[in-house]
């Protein structure tokens, strides 16, 4: 049985789902779905029955006694207390946590993210982790920062002229790592102009730890986050384990990312193939096995302690477990590493009949395959993206500034799609808009049926489009939980940003703002791909 479920899933895609999908397109039913819903159980990883043997009350948990239990077969799950998860919701508190956390910092201070801006508050946090590398009682903090290297170098003044002096001041306690995709190479690389380089691959990864607490968020390191860019974050507290592995999530990133100098130059590694100089398939292999293996050295690790606990107390000593859990995901196309895509097909597949989905993405630009998913299964959609006034590109100089249009022109697209197939009373649209403000926040809620709070969210960087899947570098979690009052923040925080909303109907497309130009019609197909 394990060997055929390893077979199919290695079979499976969304190619291979988004083929199923159109052949079932014909025969769908008076309720206007399509037999793909059948094939769930063969789509979705087998589901074990669910442990009887109380878990143990550290964060070691390899089995969560719940519905989504299946997704500790691919990757590491973290089982937490509740009461340590904080959920964020201004740009303004995600600024001023990190600023405390990093003066709070004892042992490490690891940030991953796309870039770090050059403005004012972005120069006070770097500050704020010098004054605290500074402090008497610092000598054991380490600082690693690993960001995008096309979008960190863009500019005169950019990430790099940033962090240089706190390099340059802390060279035993600093570390600046800057991810190359192997895909920006030879005549590409030395032909495509900056800005442009950045469409072929990013490192989008976004993740804030210190000491024992993770950050996770959809944001950069730019004041545009810290400020008027609605996002997601959340905060976890005090869980070492989960912190570790994130810890050395980023440190395998880094390993295969070139490494900033005191002078502002960057070389590989010792022993490590050159990104875009060396062998790609060399390069690539290596960094996928340097991943890998922090995905399954966790894995490991969790199922040995786990041996080793249950055989080591008595039964009595497993009265509390925990009742929130943690699933790190990680997709990395480059490296073949495909996890995110896995679980949120999956979760897209076998969600029930009655079940809600509340999806939201800054970016609306769905791969094929997720949206013959979400239009070819069973539950209900409310899908959350950013109108054309609050989209990050609106207003941009030159090309840049067609984006917006393009992405009205898939929206509609979609709409229009729903409409065909007579699917628009389960998948509904609505466009976030706000004053002065951009929109930038990803990631799912799931409301079983009958439940007026969700019990699975989705947080972190992937915006479930094509950049996302193919190209990025990108992590998420996805939070579990059992406890009601993380269930009611969580279903708060879906509805901050949905009271800022509109519903999507045909008359919103009538709008001038919405009036998409011959040439963006002709190209965003050519280039959907890219943004």
């Amino acid at each position: 049985m394990a060997a055929s479920t390893v077979l199919w899933r290695r079979l499976r895609g969304p190619g291979l789902v988004g083929l199923l999908a159109r052949l079932c397109d014909r025969n769908r039913d008076r309720g206007g779905r399509t037999p793909l819903f059948l094939l769930a159980p063969l789509l979705a990883p087998t589901v074990p029955q669910a442990t009887s043997q109380p878990l143990p009350p550290d964060c070691v948990c390899p089995r969560g006694a719940h519905r989504f239990q299946w997704i500790g077969n691919l990757v590491p799950e973290f089982g937490i207390a509740s009461s340590g998860v904080k959920v964020l919701s201004t740009p303004s508190e995600f600024y001023q946590v990190m600023k405390t956390q990093v003066q709070m910092a004892k042992k490490r201070i690891i940030m991953a993210s796309l870039y770090l801006g050059t403005g004012n508050l972005e120069q006070d946090l770097v500050d704020s982790i010098e004054k605290r590398l500074c402090s008497t009682d610092s000598s054991g903090l380490k600082v690693s920062i690993l960001l995008d290297f096309t979008r960190g170098s863009r500019g005169r003044k950019n990430s790099r002229t940033m962090l240089l002096p706190l390099l340059c001041k802390f060279p035993d306690q600093v570390e600046v790592s800057l991810f190359h995709t192997p895909n920006l190479r030879g005549l590409l690389r030395l032909l495509t102009p900056e800005r442009f380089n950045e469409t072929i691959g990013l490192q989008h990864m976004k993740v804030y730890l210190f000491d024992d607490n993770v950050l996770l968020s959809g944001a950069n390191l730019s004041d545009s986050y810290f400020t008027n860019r609605q996002d997601r974050y959340v905060l976890l507290q005090n869980c070492p384990e989960l912190a570790n592995f994130f810890s050395e999530l980023v440190e395998a990133v880094g390993d295969v990312s070139l490494q900033l100098q005191q002078d502002n130059t960057v070389q590989q590694k010792n022993g490590m193939e050159h990104p875009y100089l060396g062998n790609k398939a060399v390069y690539c292999d290596a960094a996928r096995k340097r991943i890998m293996g922090v995905i399954d050295s966790a894995r490991r690790k969790q199922y040995e302690q786990h041996n080793a606990d249950f055989q080591n107390r008595t039964p009595t000593e497993y009265a509390m477990t925990p009742d929130t859990w943690v699933y790190p995901l990680v997709q990395m196309n480059p490296f073949g590493i495909q996890i995110d895509e896995l679980v949120t097909e999956t979760l897209l597949t076998d969600a029930e009949r009655g079940d809600q989905m509340y999806l939201t993405t800054g970016y609306f630009n769905l791969t094929q395959g997720y949206m013959d998913l979400l239009l070819g299964t069973r539950a209900s959609y409310n899908i959350l993206l950013a109108s054309p006034e609050v989209n990050g590109f609106f207003g941009a100089r030159g090309v840049a500034g067609a984006i917006p249009s393009a992405y009205v022109h898939i929206e509609r697209q979609f709409y229009h799609e729903v409409q065909r197939q007579h699917q628009q009373h389960r998948v509904k649209l609505q466009e976030y808009n706000r004053n002065q403000w951009t929109f930038h926040a990803k990631g799912l809620w799931l409301y079983p049926a009958g439940a007026h709070f969700p019990c699975l969210t989705l947080i972190g960087s992937p915006n479930f489009g094509y950049r996302s899947v193919h190209r990025d570098l990108e992590a998420q979690i996805a939070i579990v939980t059992e406890n009601k009052e993380l269930q009611q923040l969580l279903h708060q925080e879906q509805q901050r940003l949905y009271d800022r909303s509109s519903d999507v109907t045909a008359d919103t497309f009538l709008h001038p703002s919405r009036y998409v130009k011959l040439w963006v019609r002709l190209v965003t197909p050519l280039i959907k791909n890219f943004f």
